[in-house]
């Protein structure tokens, strides 16, 4: 019993490490209408600055996805807590847009070196035989550190001096906390070798992968791109259209994406694969058209509706699309599988955000979101329908 309690302590400390890498990177979120204000840049930019943290993603997935595996969970983290410090570090010096690049990237590179390495480190944490519970933790410690990184930065931003300063410097505090907490945590991986083992890993797609990969990969893509559309715009179409000046309002409404996120990837895990796949393809569906309506309509109550189905959308799709694909993929291929996934999702938050950037100038926000919406419909409803079709023979 003392040991089933000591590990699901460390579990839990593991997470809450977790989440606060994790808050680092949405922070800034309910903050870029105000570094509009102070920088005088378009809402192109905005999002290309929101963006350049998915390329930082991506480049660690690709270039060292397996660091973790090859020198330790902990030197992994170690590291990066120290991109999420340097993040914030350049945040708090931004006096120019060349600092809010800098610490985007820095923030992808901590969250691409976080994602895998404390997701498997908090589940080996956890006591022996509760993988099912140890996965909630790190699932909520993963999507719930991303929801509270808006609430917290909108409430400072809000109902205390310096917003541009004070969030990033109580982040780096906690950053800081965070090393202390892993130097009393210990180390699961067994066989650990030199940094210079790490190697690039090329994404691979099995040829028996092949016909889970591509909804999985589409319901991925889409989810993703809501999340890119809420954290990345949402606070200036609150402010200009719907009058809502209050960023600890903005920072909310996106922190409910991610925390409807967490809620649906729960109930994932009770549905199973099967079900919840394509059930999340249709609650995605549901999700942009009711953020097709609050555009079109300028009506808050659809905004907030929007983030909670979405998010509940993408929590029930992604979920399954990792299990879809880590269940086909042979044992010996299965994390490059499993970094190709990473990889789309990640091309999804930052692809079509710029394109929304590229039409804001001549469409308008409202407009720009609206030709968001109608692809990403297309693309969600090619995904279950092929889905259906997939799965209707077997049930006869």
């Amino acid at each position: 019993m003392a040991d089933e309690r000591q590990g699901w302590l460390r579990c839990l400390l593991g997470g809450a490490v977790f989440v606060v890498c994790m808050t680092g990177t949405t922070l800034p979120t309910p903050l870029y209408p105000l570094y509009q204000e102070k920088f005088g840049f378009s809402e192109l930019t905005v999002t290309i600055v929101f963006a350049v943290y998915a390329f930082g993603v991506i480049g660690v997935l690709l270039l060292a996805g397996n660091a973790s595996d090859t020198i330790g969970r902990r030197p992994t983290l170690w590291w990066g807590l120290g991109f999420a410090a340097a993040s914030a570090v350049c945040f708090l010096s931004a006096d120019s847009l060349g600092w809010l690049y800098a610490g985007r990237l820095m923030s992808g590179v901590s969250a691409g070196l976080f994602t895998g390495a404390a997701s498997a480190y908090v589940m080996e944490l956890a006591p022996p035989g509760r993988a099912s519970g140890a996965t909630l933790v790190a699932t909520a410690a993963n999507m719930g550190g991303l929801g509270c990184g808006p609430l917290l930065a909108g409430l400072l931003a809000e109902y205390a001096p310096e917003p541009l300063l004070l969030p990033f410097a109580v982040h780096l505090a906690l950053v800081a906390l965070s090393a202390v907490v892993l130097l009393f945590l210990p180390e699961t991986v067994r066989e650990r070798r030199p940094l210079t083992a790490v190697r690039p890993r090329k994404p691979a797609l099995p040829p028996q992968v092949r016909a889970v990969f591509a909804p999985a990969a589409v319901a991925s893509f889409v989810g993703f791109a809501l999340f890119g559309v809420f954290t990345s715009v949402s606070p200036a179409f609150l402010a200009r259209y719907l009058d809502v000046h209050n960023h600890a309002v903005s920072g909310l409404v996106v922190a409910l994406a991610f925390f409807a996120s967490t809620g649906g990837q729960v109930a994932a895990g009770r549905l199973g694969t099967a079900r919840s796949l394509p059930l999340g393809c249709a609650v995605l569906f549901a999700g942009l058209l009711l953020l097709g309506c609050a555009l079109a309509t300028d009506l808050f109550v659809l905004v907030v509706l929007a983030a909670l189905v979405g998010g509940t959308g993408q929590g029930l799709a992604f979920r399954a699309a990792l299990s879809a694909v880590a269940a086909a993929s042979p044992p010996d291929q299965r994390a490059a599988v499993i970094s190709a996934l990473f990889v789309v999702a990640y091309a999804g938050i930052s692809i079509p955000v710029i394109g929304v950037g590229l039409l804001a100038d001549p469409l308008g926000l409202e407009g720009a979101g609206l030709v968001f919406i109608a692809c990403m419909l297309v693309l969600v409803a090619t995904a279950a329908g092929y889905l259906l079709r997939r799965t209707a023979p077997a049930e006869r």
